[in-house]
């Protein structure tokens, strides 16, 4: 009867291909549609979707063709398939797996949409500080976080922290990454200098963060929703550098950086307004190369005395107009802060350029922390010294190796001829930048001995940028609004089980468990022929 069915119909034979290209065309179409519901949900960006989706028509089509085909040359086996004993179990099984599978796309969306995290660690290292998620708690309104990473930075961490803060959120912290390489127009309208930077705005304000840590995003949070007037001026008047221009050494950079932080920046010339603004946290010599007159000088005191802060960057004397010349500024800081410029240009044989003084070390400081590995440098810098004086708090920021120094012989220089001279010159480490603060008044004080590191060429090089910004934020004192509770870590110690246990834990492994699926086999087996 086969033979003469076979005979009627020579192509039955290849009816099976058929099937087997409809089952390799629905595997693929299943790869497919998971990879669409993984784009959807916002997981995976499809590369082309246009040609993504003329593809999955495509091999869902050959689906279809492929059955087509296999019913067309065996439709007697498909009406078997259709009204047998077998096609019952089928579309039962079939039924069944459909509402499995079901069941888990819509457990996994509802869970994607709605992440919940558990901390099962017994010092609870992996959860946020009580005050962050009292912060998150408080939220007003939404707040959104825009991470700017490039492919050359891991967003790993960030990712981790990030999604601990969406967690706890209570739906009001939302977060994104985008690439600033593929996407410079977003980092440009965000005001993203650099890489690795976290935009976060809320109710039309906004803020920029220099590095992904929980006390960075936890005290912008706070900012944003206590906002209020936090103004910085730059003086001029001196040859300082500007902050409107678009020249090499102009701190057009900063300015931006320091608006995205929701400061106000202006400019400020005591000569002409001869009056410190009221709402100024800081004010900010940026260079100046002549020097700042006796009433400038009165007022800027007057300012400091009733809490105000400084932030002051000046090049080498040599490199200036201020040499053999009364320098009131010089004066102020060394009687009232201990802080001495050195007449001399730092030099440091193992920089590429000698005359870029590279910072060697970091001490424990509010505005270096964010910066130990991370390279910051002074490309002219003089040298900057400290002497005791009551009331005044003084840290040495950075320094350059041992091999660097101060020097003082500037016709050498020139001549291209240049060694250290112990008798003349200051000897490395070379203290590159120090911040002080004054115990009754609160003022608050950071001095570079080099003015262009932080200027638009530099700013973006390593660590440079960061330095100056943090060291604004601390003397406007707006770096640590909450201090987190810190989190102490359980120590744990592995011990070994004794010999004897640790074999019949081996045993076990290899002969226990699969000794009881082997006899699970056993006896089914025999249950089966029992039953004949």
């Amino acid at each position: 009867m086969a033979k003469k069915t076979s005979r009627k119909n020579p192509l039955r034979r290849y009816a099976v291909i058929g099937l087997w290209f409809a089952g390799i065309a629905l595997l693929a179409t299943l790869v497919m549609l998971a990879i669409k519901l993984v784009s959807l949900v916002g997981i995976y960006t499809i590369p082309n979707t246009k040609v993504f989706d003329l593809i999955l028509w495509i091999v869902a089509g050959l689906v279809v063709v492929s059955l087509a085909a296999f019913a067309l040359l065996d439709s007697r086996r498909v009406l078997e398939l259709l009204t047998g004993r077998q096609a019952k179990h089928g579309s039962t099984a079939l039924i069944t797996t459909a509402a499995f599978i079901g069941i888990l796309v819509v457990v996994n969306l509802i869970t994607f949409q709605n992440p919940k995290q558990w901390d099962l660690t017994e010092d609870k290292s992996n959860s946020l500080a009580p005050e962050t998620i009292d912060i998150l708690t408080a939220l007003p309104s939404q707040a959104h976080a825009t991470a700017f990473y490039s492919t050359n930075t891991s967003t790993t961490a960030a990712e981790e922290l990030l999604l601990k803060f969406q967690t706890n959120s209570n739906g009001n912290f939302t977060y994104e990454f985008i690439d600033p390489d593929l996407n410079p127009l977003a980092a440009q309208q965000a005001g993203i200098t650099g890489d690795a930077k976290i935009f976060i705005q809320m109710e039309g304000r906004h803020e920029i963060i220099a590095s992904a840590s929980e006390q960075d995003i936890a005290e912008s949070l706070v900012r944003l929703m206590n906002p209020g007037s936090r103004a910085v001026y730059f003086l001029t008047g001196h040859g300082e550098a500007s902050i409107d221009s678009n020249a090499d050494f102009s701190y057009t950079m900063a300015k931006t950086a320091l608006e995205a932080k929701n400061y106000t920046v202006a400019s400020l010339n005591l000569l002409a307004e001869n009056n410190v603004p009221a709402d100024a946290l800081a004010i900010i010599l940026a260079g100046p190369t002549f020097p700042l007159s006796v009433e400038e000088m009165t007022l800027l005191e007057e300012y400091v005395a009733n809490g105000g802060s400084l932030v002051v960057m000046r090049d080498p004397v040599a490199l200036t107009d201020v040499a053999d010349k009364t320098d009131p500024l010089a004066d102020y800081l060394a009687q009232t802060w201990g802080i001495v410029f050195g007449n001399d240009l730092v030099i440091d044989p193992n920089s590429n350029q000698p005359v870029y003084a590279v910072a060697y070390s970091y001490s424990t400081h509010l505005i270096t922390s964010r910066l130990q590995g991370i390279v910051t440098f002074f490309p002219t810098d003089a040298s900057l010294n400290t002497t005791a004086v009551a009331d005044v708090q003084a840290t040495i920021l950075a320094q350059t190796t041992d091999t660097a120094w101060g020097e003082t012989d500037f016709a050498s220089m020139e001549s291209g001829q240049v060694s250290f001279d112990p008798a003349l010159d200051h000897p490395g480490p070379v203290n590159l930048a120090i911040a002080a603060d004054q115990t009754s008044s609160g003022a608050r004080l950071v001095v570079f001995g080099d003015a262009d590191f932080a200027s638009d060429t530099f700013f973006n090089q390593y660590g440079n940028g960061d330095m100056l910004i943090n060291a604004i934020d601390w003397a406007a004192q707006q770096e640590s609004l909450i201090n987190l509770t810190a989190s102490q870590p359980v120590t744990r110690q592995l011990e070994m089980p004794s010999g004897p246990v640790q074999l019949i834990l081996v045993l076990s492994m290899l002969c226990l468990l699969p000794g009881i699926v082997i006899a699970a086999g056993v006896l089914a087996w025999i249950a089966r022929k029992a039953k004949g």
